[in-house]
């Protein structure tokens, strides 16, 4: 595989219309954590404030455009998980289909660790690249606000569960998962939906129509989504929140 990591990302849904011909299974290397999948519900953002500090999280780390895997390599120096999420690409190279791998989501980066071990490594990038721009800085939940301070916003982390359920789809070697906004989607339910059989067994999410296809689409935290391949009715299983 290739990792072309400079590429632009697209969230038209219309330029991988029709039904998947690639049906890989999971691809284990996309997967850079030890976590164990136990999906109950598919909500994703949680404050720090109220969470033992001693505790690790899933903390949503921003990224400056086109240096992910600069960061990627500074976070796991320092001995800490991390996750990169792959979009697994369809391209033909001299009449031949090829799957290349890019980034899914270019300015995130995923770290599975305590706040005080953040907090370190974001002084420590900060002092030792010595650059103008931050090559990694604190995403902000703004949807609410910290109790010490309620004109700031909390920096934003991720439940076990739905960076499971993330994780578990965007592991999947398919190059129909796709990134899409809300403005494209048009759900057919608003129900938490679970996929029962398939390459996305287990995928928990809400059936959306997209480009002309029945999915699933996976919201980790407001505003950033992602759609699996077209999905049968019959594949569908609808769960209680």
């Amino acid at each position: 595989m290739e990792d072309n990591t400079k590429q632009p990302l697209t969230a038209d849904a219309s330029l991988y219309n029709g039904q998947p011909t690639d049906t890989g299974s999971s691809c284990p290397s996309a997967r850079l954590t030890s976590c164990t999948p136990s999906i109950q519900e598919n909500k994703g953002g949680v404050s720090v404030e109220n969470v033992p500090s001693g505790n690790k999280q899933w903390f949503v780390l921003r990224v400056t455009y086109g240096r992910i895997i600069k960061a990627q390599t500074f976070v796991e120096a320092k001995g800490l998980e991390c996750y990169v999420p792959l979009r697994y690409k369809e391209v033909r190279k001299q009449g031949k289909k090829r799957i290349i791998t890019e980034p899914l989501l270019s300015s995130f980066l995923f770290v599975h660790a305590t706040a005080e071990q953040v907090e370190t490594l974001l002084y420590e990038i900060k002092v030792s690249t010595n650059e103008s721009r931050n090559l990694l800085s604190y995403y902000f939940d703004h949807t609410s606000q910290r109790q010490d301070n309620p004109d700031r916003n909390p920096p934003l982390t991720i439940c076990d569960e739905a960076m499971n359920n993330f994780i578990r789809l965007t592991s999947i070697k398919n190059p129909h998962i796709i990134p899409v906004t809300t403005e494209i989607i048009q759900y057919k339910l608003g129900d938490m939906v679970i996929v029962t059989e398939g390459e996305f067994k287990d995928i928990h999410g809400r059936v959306a129509r997209i480009a002309g296809q029945q999915r699933v689409v996976v919201e980790l935290f407001e505003g950033y989504l992602v759609a699996t391949a077209y999905i049968p009715k019959d594949a569908i299983k609808i769960i209680n929140d």
